[in-house]
């Protein structure tokens, strides 16, 4: 190999070097948020579910929780508050909402920030989420952030109309944002 052809190598890996600390500088990591949740008093739901902030106000969210009624649904929210001290998960508060809207289904005109897809169980009792969610963001300072407040399994679907709430029932699995 010659020393010019040697010289010339070695430039292009600095330059590409650079290129890629640049990009990393420029494109910093999606805020990511997860929740760890715990059964209430009396029941066997947990799971994981994580937050990533894809746009201003779009978060992805995935995960999975087990120990659910098999093939039920089950109604799936943010709470106002981020606290499970209570046994029974009413210490999370109501459904997060602060646009101040009416409680509906996830992606209709009028429903809480809090309002998520239903979870489907399967026959094993199993649910996965993986779905993106409009209008809140893990942006802290903002309105609209879901980082700290609560999150809830119930035991029942959620009828989309029932106000405040859903009609959607107990609280099987609490959890805090973080």
């Amino acid at each position: 190999m010659s020393m010019r052809f040697g010289l010339t190598l070695a430039a292009a890996a600095a330059v590409l070097t650079l290129a890629g600390c640049s990009s990393t500088a420029t494109n910093p990591a999606k805020p990511q948020a997860a929740a760890e949740l715990e059964s209430t008093r009396g029941n066997e739901t947990k799971g994981t579910v994580r937050f990533m902030q894809t746009a201003a106000n779009t978060v992805l969210v995935t995960g999975q929780i087990t120990g659910l009624k098999p093939n039920k649904e089950h109604g799936f929210h943010i709470h106002d508050k981020g606290d499970c001290s209570s046994g029974d998960g009413m210490s999370a508060g109501g459904h997060f909402n602060p646009s101040g809207s009416a409680h509906g289904k996830y992606g209709s005109d009028a429903h809480h920030g809090g309002d998520l897809p239903s979870l489907i169980a399967d026959a094993s009792g199993i649910a996965r989420v993986n779905t993106e969610i409009k209008g809140v963001n893990l942006t802290a300072g903002q309105a609209n952030n879901i980082v700290g407040r609560g999150l809830i399994v119930h035991a029942d679907p959620d009828d989309f109309k029932t106000q405040p709430t859903g009609n959607a029932g107990a609280r099987l699995a609490c959890a805090v944002i973080k």
